[in-house]
């Protein structure tokens, strides 16, 4: 069972997004560009998430975990990604392909159950908000976070226990810039009906039970926020929602449309990873900060205290 079966092949070419040299420089300048967007987004929101007393609270206790997803979620794919673009030899180990899986297995399913978690925070806040300091105490935040992370590599771990055991003696390419788990079924010689069974059975009901939670904390929101008399009360008490409403559409769409169709190497799937691997994780701080005012206004009173602190030590040198 252990990687000792994959006898045969010893690694993968990863096809990637175009054959054409040219092409490949330029994607390589603008994924390069956005990766580094990502670092500097999620990096941000965690330093002023962290720094700032004001947002010490559950609602960013999440969204620094999110944050953190993103982060791993991106540096799972993207950095081999922008490897091959420059080189000739466009392969990847049978070792690192399984890791890639693994990693992209787990930070997905983490997330998909941290969207619950906050739809259900987003709930609590606004259907009884007098109670959401006793309801969202620090022991509950911690374990649902834990939960979810829990969850998340369980899944991975019970898919990839069982990708282990394949045999790889078929054609080597992959029609894809990453290892993703419905890419490697069809350069298997092994029978990979369990594998598949057990892929779609766990997402299904990860994404199910995931989307469940969310419909359902959403029915209750939309029906206390129609319950508001003012037009004005309504429109700010949906606004706090639309953030993570955003977020949770960009990753269930993308990553329904990647695992759920057939996987044939076209242009849909590959559009479909690359939003939920590299647009979400670089959307995700965007909509939290452009669209709150509470970290627009963390982020200011950061890079303030940060900037009175280096001039502080110029002066000193001096």
């Amino acid at each position: 069972m252990a990687l000792g079966n994959h006898s045969t092949i010893t690694e993968f070419i990863l096809l990637g997004l175009s054959a054409d040299p040219k092409i490949q420089a330029l994607l390589f300048v603008l994924f390069l560009v956005i990766y580094l967007q990502i670092l500097v987004g999620n990096l941000m929101m965690l330093l002023v998430i962290r720094t700032d007393s004001h947002l010490h609270t559950p609602m960013y206790f999440f969204l620094s975990h999110l944050s953190f997803l993103d982060l791993c979620f991106s540096s799972a794919t993207v950095p081999k990604m922008l490897e091959n673009l420059l080189s000739q030899r466009k392969t990847i180990s049978v070792r690192g392909c399984l890791a890639q899986v693994f990693f992209v297995f787990d930070t997905g399913g983490t997330e998909a159950c941290l969207l619950s978690v906050m739809a259900y925070d987003r709930y609590v806040a606004i259907c009884h908000p007098l109670l959401y300091g006793q309801k969202m105490t620090n022991k509950l935040c911690k374990g649902l976070v834990w939960g979810s992370w829990g969850l998340g590599f369980l899944d991975a771990f019970i898919n990839i226990l069982l990708a282990m055991s394949l045999d790889f003696c078929e054609d080597q390419s992959i029609p894809h810039y990453s290892c993703e788990l419905p890419s490697l079924f069809p350069l298997s010689c092994s029978d990979v009906s369990t594998n598949f069974n057990v892929m779609l059975c766990s997402s299904l009901l990860h994404a199910l039970v995931t989307c469940v939670l969310i419909v359902f904390s959403y029915a209750l929101i939309v029906s206390t926020i129609l319950s508001i008399s003012s037009s004005s009360g309504r429109s700010k008490t949906f606004f706090t929602c639309s953030s993570h409403l955003t977020a949770v559409l960009l990753f269930y769409c993308s990553a329904f449309l990647r695992y759920f169709i057939p996987n044939t190497g076209s242009p849909l799937v590959l559009i479909s990873s690359v939003q939920y691997s590299v647009v979400t994780p670089l959307v995700n701080p965007l909509i939290y900060s452009l669209k709150n005012n509470e970290v627009k206004a963390a982020v200011r009173r950061t890079f303030t205290k940060y900037l009175q602190y280096f001039r502080k030590l110029t002066t000193v040198k001096r």
